[in-house]
């Protein structure tokens, strides 16, 4: 065998072990990191991870690090990661004069790790489509949007650009022009929405398989529109009558929001445990809003003057928070206390709707008209709230982490593995010990772009400067 043969072997050798070698790239590749299981609640560490096209291509331990590389790459040492969290009620709305500030509320999302949020209905559908696309395309920063479109409800719409169901005429061409415009899921409001149309609506978008959740008229039965399809519930009053002995007897008086106080009063545990266990194989998800509730019952007792978020909203959508306001000083005078009702009747019902397995998603409802629920802060006091309730961290991290994506039956969502959506949070500390520690956000990733602290800062400074 020639010199010269050997040395060719030799030669080429070293080029494919060379080349064998080249470490795989991503277009993020994160390290050092501590991943948070939200839905087993664990911890893992020194974990590596390969984001390419906006989805988790890999996850690994760090004594493989040789082996990856990254065209942007971030060194998560000391911090904590996690899927970005989902706000499944929200709103967009106020007319044409607030679509700007509506606009302007997208980066306060983002700033709070919310990645993704559910717009439950408004008068802007238009604009907020636009945005959805725009963010799709990575034209626009902001979180991944879901939206119901025009609310549909009765003769006498309690929001404008409500669509109007007054009879069973009416619901087919309201599902066609949510249909044509593009919307993930039907939102109904109780106005003056008869409860003859609320089952009837729910049973023709089942056929066209269109998931429906919102406000069920007073007049109508929970678990009968559950038989029927109904896919999710606004708040927990609805589903809180069902688990009263006297709402047959209260429906037929017709009290209205007035039957408030006998629910609270006749509340049934067993009786609530035999609702959640028709709820649970049914499929419903249930969007609490604790913190909504808790803030409009105190509306007239906290002074919300100096709020610091405040300074990132429009003096439009600031000057809505007037009407809830001016309502709660009318109920004061009347000796109306609906709202302290709702939310200890929340109170009484969240942990053990958790543990009979309901699937509970996190909701803050701000937007323009819930007075001094922010966007973004909300959700986070959402959270709070649910622990205040008697779930863990883990439980309440599970309701705006796993549970939002079981509303859209979506499975690449919820956790950080391989082929995930690559929407992240990195955080200084561990929420699981510490439901504040959702707080402490270091850097956002969506969409393959990544914000760190310094950015999502220079979003909300811009904001500032452009109403102060």
């Amino acid at each position: 065998m020639s010199k010269k043969f050997i040395f060719f072997i030799l030669i080429s050798f070293t080029l494919f072990a060379c080349k064998k070698e080249q470490p795989t790239k991503f277009d993020i590749l994160i390290l050092n990191a501590q991943i948070i299981d939200v839905e087993q609640g664990e911890v893992t560490s020194n974990q590596l991870i390969g984001i390419s096209q906006d989805t988790i291509q890999l996850v690994d331990d760090m004594s493989n690090k040789e082996m990856y590389d990254g065209t942007e790459i971030i060194d998560a040492k000391n911090k904590f990661v996690m899927p970005g969290l989902w706000d499944m009620h929200v709103h967009f709305r106020g007319g044409e004069a607030l679509i700007k500030e509506n606009k302007n509320l997208l980066p306060l999302f983002l700033a709070y790790g919310i990645t993704t949020v559910r717009d439950a209905g408004g008068d802007i559908t238009s604009s907020v489509l636009e945005w959805r696309k725009s963010i799709a395309e990575k034209k626009l920063d902001g979180p991944n949007i879901f939206t119901s479109g025009p609310k549909l409800d009765g003769s006498q719409p309690a929001w404008d650009g409500s669509i109007k169901v007054e009879s069973a005429k009416d619901i087919e061409p309201a599902l066609d022009s949510l249909q044509k415009l593009g919307v993930d899921y039907v939102k109904m409001y109780d106005g003056n929405l008869s409860k003859e149309m609320f089952y009837g609506i729910i049973e023709a978008a089942e056929k066209r398989g269109m998931k429906t959740t919102g406000h069920m008229p007073l007049s109508a039965d929970f678990l009968k529109a559950v038989s029927l399809g109904l896919d999710g519930s606004e708040h927990i009053y609805y589903i809180g009558k069902a688990c009263s002995p006297l709402a047959d007897s209260l429906t037929e008086v017709g009290l209205g929001y007035g039957m408030m106080v006998p629910i609270v009063q006749s509340f049934d545990m067993n009786l609530a445990d035999s609702v959640y266990e028709i709820v649970k194989p049914n499929k419903v998800s249930i969007t609490p809003t604790v913190h909504v509730v808790q803030t409009l019952a105190n509306i007239l007792e906290v002074d919300h003057s100096n709020d610091s978020i405040l300074a990132f909203l429009g003096d439009g959508i600031e000057q809505t928070y007037q009407r809830r306001i001016e309502g709660a000083i009318r109920a004061k005078e009347r000796g109306d206390n609906t709202y302290n009702l709702i939310y200890k009747l929340g109170l009484n019902m969240i942990t053990n709707m958790y543990k009979a397995g309901i699937n509970l998603v996190a909701g803050s409802d701000c937007g323009a008209f819930n007075s001094f629920v922010y966007p973004g802060e909300s959700l986070h006091s959402e959270l709070f709230g649910l622990v205040e309730a008697g779930l863990t961290p883990q439980q309440a991290l599970s309701t705006a982490v796993v549970n939002g994506p079981k509303f859209f039956e979506l499975e690449n969502y919820g956790a950080v593995k391989q082929g995930k959506i690559g929407d992240l949070i990195l955080l200084d500390h561990n929420p699981l010990e510490n439901i504040e520690n959702i707080s402490s956000i270091n850097t956002v990733i969506h969409l393959g772009k990544i914000y760190n602290r310094e950015k999502l800062n220079a979003m909300l400074n811009e904001l500032r400067e452009e109403y102060n």
